[in-house]
């Protein structure tokens, strides 16, 4: 019996990256993401994954049930696998109500795996719509991805997909083995009525203003969930509830992101004054976003952008939640450049989740001395794999991002650890 796999595409995911927007889930957002210069990244990193599946064993047997136009058949159609289109209209700009439509759709016509393409936003309109009826993956093309249904490459997710259908055949027809799915949590960080052009301008201005204060506004909508649980901090993720997802065991599939703990602050605390301390006042740095790389601007006494790319020198702020031209226009002013991040506890990102704006024109005028990279000790031991990733574009051009790194957990400590390019 052939297999059948929902796919669905948010065509804005992601668009907002590189022009320093942190999402383009308004309508008010994807206009500006345009206007800044931004580009489709969706299609492109789905096309990836559906490349991947299409050339992987028993991909004849395959037939993807594609949303229709730029929310999937375009893509579709050039990804060589048996396509038959979902009965569903869409809109024009596309919503979130045209993605739960889709994702219902998907589930309604007996898909065995639901692939989609978007980021948290997204993650969270697909679980509305199908609960726990169908078992999710996403694949990594938006800007938030906190979530821990979301591959941790276009790549992997082809990869899984694949894999998944292969172990479903050898399942008698109407049972599911719990040896196949496990359960991950889809998370979001922003206010409620969230559409990819549709949400209030006002909701998000709230959602801004409580950003900008330190104090995250998280959504009150919630799937599998009676009280959503919300993390504290200024970068706090809020549960929208519990999804369904092919089990993996080797890392293609990342996990949902985690916080530093108290005791894991404090020492932070200790490291960022450190840092802080021994900056070169000749050299432009970049300040990454995360609630690590901030306490380094803390120290100095300065209030930058948590989710955003801050650049310091001499103790002063030049730029905050910077886009990637703004980034090489101050490259240019100054004599050298550096770069600190931070690592994206639970899952291992370095480079290519919430900060494109960082990517291969920016990187290209770095070079290995001029990354300090920054973590809680506890926040490395828990990785699993035990590596970082990087998936910021054009990766084969800077080899010098994977490998083994130093990674600073301390005034005077450092952990090695292996980049892969994700």
């Amino acid at each position: 019996m052939g297999r059948l796999v929902g796919f669905l595409v948010n065509p804005v995911a992601g668009m907002g990256g590189r022009v320093g927007l942190h999402g383009t889930d308004t309508a008010a957002r994807a206009v500006e993401a345009r206007r800044r210069g931004g580009s489709p990244v969706a299609p492109l990193r789905s096309a990836r994954a559906l490349r991947r599946l299409a050339s992987s064993r028993g991909a004849d047997d395959v037939t993807v049930l594609a949303a229709p136009a730029s929310m999937g058949a375009v893509v579709a159609a050039s990804s060589g696998l048996r396509v038959r289109l979902l009965d569903v209209g869409v809109g024009n700009p596309t919503s979130a109500a045209d993605t739960a439509a889709a994702a219902a759709a998907a589930a309604g016509a007996g898909a065995d795996l639901l692939l989609f393409a978007g980021g948290d936003g997204t993650a969270a309109d697909v679980l509305s719509a199908v609960g726990r009826s169908i078992p999710l993956l996403g694949i990594p093309a938006g800007v938030k991805m906190r979530s821990g249904v979301f591959a941790a490459t276009p790549e992997a997710a082809g990869d899984l997909a694949a894999q998944h259908l292969r172990r479903l055949a050898r399942v008698p027809d109407g049972e599911v083995l719990p040896a196949l799915l496990t359960t991950a949590e889809v998370v979001d960080a922003h206010p409620a009525d969230r559409m990819h052009g549709g949400r209030s301008h006002d909701a998000d201005a709230l959602g801004e203003r409580g950003r900008r204060a330190g104090e995250w506004a998280g959504s009150d909508r919630a799937v599998q969930t009676a009280q959503p649980a919300v993390e504290p901090g200024p970068m706090a993720n809020t549960l929208i509830g519990v999804a369904l997802v092919p089990r993996a065991d080797d890392g293609r599939l990342v996990g949902t992101k985690s916080s530093t703990s108290l005791q894991g602050g404090t020492a932070l605390d200790t490291l960022a004054e450190a840092v802080a301390s021994e900056l070169d006042p000749e050299t432009l740095y970049l300040v990454g976003p995360g609630t690590t790389t901030s306490r380094v601007l803390g120290a100095l006494g300065l209030e930058g952008d948590v989710l955003g790319v801050d650049a310091v020198t001499r103790g002063e702020l030049v730029g905050v939640d910077l886009s990637e031209d703004e980034i090489l226009g101050l490259v240019d002013e100054y004599p050298r450049t550096g770069l600190i991040l931070g690592v994206i506890g639970g899952q291992g990102m370095l480079l290519g989740r919430g900060n494109q704006q960082l990517g291969p024109r920016v990187l290209s005028r770095l070079s290995p001395d001029d990354v300090t990279i920054l973590s809680s000790p506890d926040k490395l031991v828990a990785l699993r794999p035990a590596l970082l990733r990087v998936d910021a574009g054009d990766q084969a051009s800077f080899p010098w991002l994977t490998g083994y790194r130093r990674v600073r957990v301390a005034p005077r400590r450092y952990m090695m650890m292996r980049v892969d390019a994700a």
